[in-house]
C-alpha cells in the first residue's frame, strides 16, 4: 500500500493529493498494527504505532488545520 502512494506522490509531485496520502498511509498502518498486536508483538504494534501518530500529524497539516 506504501509503495503504491508514494509511488503517486513521485509521479504527480507537486500536484500530489496529498490528503489521500497521507489517509491511504495511516490506513495500512492501522492494519498493520491491528495484525501486529493480533500476533502480540510489541516491537512492531509500536513501530506503526509511532506511524499511526505520524499520519494524523499528516492528515492535520494537508487538512490547512496547522502549519
Amino acid at each position: 500500500m506504501r509503495i503504491f502512494s508514494f509511488s503517486l506522490v513521485s509521479w504527480l509531485g507537486p500536484e500530489s493529493p496529498f490528503m489521500f496520502v497521507w489517509i491511504f498511509n495511516t490506513i495500512d498502518a492501522v492494519l498493520l498494527t491491528w495484525c501486529a498486536a493480533l500476533r502480540k508483538d510489541a516491537a512492531y504494534t509500536l513501530l506503526n504505532g509511532f506511524w499511526i501518530l505520524i499520519g494524523i500529524i499528516g492528515i492535520v497539516r494537508a487538512g490547512g488545520l496547522i502549519h
